[in-house]
């Protein structure tokens, strides 16, 4: 993929160019203030932004406010957050509009190599990566359990695992069930909780922060 990085620490920055430029993606520019972040998403149009939320000159939200701008001026661009913290009311504004091609990782996944990969090529293919400690602190915001009541036992392991960010494959051997039996259960939870019919990283997404904002959720 072709990538651009806004990054203020100078080891960390250099630190992701050479990680994702070594597993062949192609960083066009790594900068370190928002300001140039988008000009760089200007002038490249990159297929994904690496963006971190505090940048100069405040440190305060210039990062996850220019990801916002990407987001709504260059709809085509895929946009990574990196954060040190849950910035919430920010995150929930990243988040309402669309969760495709989009991901929120606290800065503690980045030293998991793979993990971090995977949310950069989950992301920039169009998925959704949240860190669950973002779902949680969002869920804080606005809790609710509309549909949940309609789920059998087992649907609700299922979505609770789901929320524990398990793969299908995971939840299968977990509940000691076939695959199939999971893409099952999965379908019949965005049913029951009236989950649009759009891609199932949007619709997963949403069936988690549903489950979270539950009491369900807070069990």
């Amino acid at each position: 993929m072709r990538v651009v990085i806004a990054e203020d620490s100078v080891l960390l920055r250099a630190g992701l160019e050479l990680l994702l430029t070594d597993a062949g993606h192609d960083v066009l520019a790594a900068v370190d203030t928002a300001p140039e972040l988008l000009a760089a998403v200007a002038r490249h149009e990159p297929d994904l932004a690496i963006v971190d939320v505090r940048m100069p000159p405040t440190f305060s939200d210039e990062g996850v406010r220019a990801a916002i701008v990407i987001r709504a001026q260059h709809p085509s661009v895929r946009v990574l957050v990196l954060s040190q913290y849950v910035e919430e009311r920010y995150a929930a504004d990243l988040i309402a509009d669309r969760t495709a091609g989009l991901g929120y990782l606290l800065k503690d996944r980045v030293a998991d190599v793979d993990t971090f990969l995977e949310a950069v090529t989950q992301v920039g293919e169009g998925g959704t990566a949240l860190d669950p400690e973002v779902v949680a602190q969002l869920l804080l915001r606005s809790r609710r359990s509309d549909g949940l009541d309609r789920l059998t036992e087992r649907e609700r392991e299922v979505l609770a695992l789901i929320a524990e960010g398990r793969s299908n494959r995971s939840i299968a051997v977990d509940l000691v069930i076939g695959a199939g039996s999971v893409e099952k259960h999965i379908s019949s939870i965005f049913t029951k909780l009236d989950l649009p019919p759009e891609d199932s990283g949007h619709r997963r997404v949403l069936a988690v922060l549903r489950y979270l904002g539950s009491d369900l959720g807070s069990r």
